[in-house]
């Protein structure tokens, strides 16, 4: 085999590689009913439910409402395969685009409601993502796809026919002690390393001005109080509402027992002494220093109160809302 015979053959192989790794990226099944159910994970009763309310649905409204389940769509994301096939399949109606695409796909746990432009105003990003968070992630987190899949299109037909709104009824109810009640009791639904990524900044924020409460002479009293609002909130991102009661209580106990034990030792009595005598002291590597209004106010060298936050602006393709499970 010659040199350019070589190169020739080596390129049509990276072409052919590269054009197979294309068409699996971008394969998007056929259409063969209201519900494809690639994956498997439906029964033939739950198919048949589902597809025959789509089916009432279209007749009664026009709209065109499909569920497909796809093991794994990987390496393409959520978003990007949902809207392709939304477009591949064209839902809904030429000149109304009042199609609805529910996809799940059990291997990546994620899944996505994809709403047509004309069903925007009736069916919004928030009502989809009410649906996937109160009625389909309980479901399938318990493996139950069929009635997570069959309550998520019930709901959105629902909605649609303006008969109702599913999803923000059992929000309601999980309110006062249903299944998101309970998780959020039990901790948020977040990954471990964004719980300690959090909780380091929420902690350390509160916590620092938790310890200037402490060791301020006086005014340290005002902070106590200031702060309970703060440590009955923002916690509750980190360890859920049991998790925040907890922590809580032990602020609102340990504060003041650790505030008079403070008062009692030495370096204390001697900042209080010369904050009277002075109007200020430098306590902890903090210069403190009071006023005849019992107010106090803190400086260093090396840390500064001040902060500033901005955020940058997105956007979206189409209407509609991802979840995961």
């Amino acid at each position: 085999m010659t040199r350019q015979t070589f190169r020739t053959t080596a390129l049509a192989l990276a072409l052919a590689i590269l054009a197979s790794a294309a068409a699996y990226a971008t394969d998007v099944p056929y259409l063969t009913g209201r519900v494809v159910d690639n994956a498997s994970i439906l029964s033939a009763e739950v198919r048949g439910r589902i597809a025959e309310s789509a089916r009432e649905h279209e007749r009664v409204t026009t709209n065109q409402v499909v569920v497909l389940t796809v093991p794994t769509i990987q390496p393409d994301g959520i978003e990007e395969y949902a809207s392709k096939v939304f477009e591949t399949w064209k839902l809904g109606q030429a000149g109304k685009d009042n199609g609805v695409l529910v996809v799940v796909v059990p291997q990546d746990r994620k899944m996505r409601i994809e709403v047509g432009y004309g069903l925007e105003p009736t069916l919004t990003d928030a009502d989809c993502s009410r649906i996937i968070q109160a009625l389909m992630t309980p479901a399938f987190k318990e493996g139950n796809y069929g009635k997570g899949i069959e309550d998520g299109v019930s709901a959105i037909v629902t909605k649609l026919e303006g008969k109702g709104d599913p999803a923000a009824d059992a929000e309601r109810r999980g309110l006062v002690g249903g299944t998101d009640a309970r998780s959020l009791a039990d901790g948020p639904d977040l990954p471990l390393h964004q719980r300690v990524l959090i909780g380091g900044f929420v902690f350390g924020i509160i916590g620092l001005f938790t310890y200037i409460g402490l060791v301020t002479p006086g005014a340290g009293w005002f902070l106590y109080f200031f702060l309970i609002p703060f440590w009955a909130l923002f916690p509750v991102v980190v360890v859920g509402v049991s998790g925040m009661l907890w922590v809580l209580g032990t602020y609102v106990i340990g504060f003041p027992v650790t505030k008079l034990f403070l008062r009692r030792t030495e370096w204390y009595k001697r900042a209080a002494a010369a904050l009277k005598k002075k109007g200020s002291a430098t306590i902890g590597g903090f210069t403190v220093s009071g006023g005849s209004s019992s107010s106090s106010s803190w400086s260093s060298s090396g840390w500064s109160s001040g902060s500033s936050f901005s955020g940058g602006g997105g956007s979206s393709g189409g209407g509609g809302s991802s979840g995961s499970w």
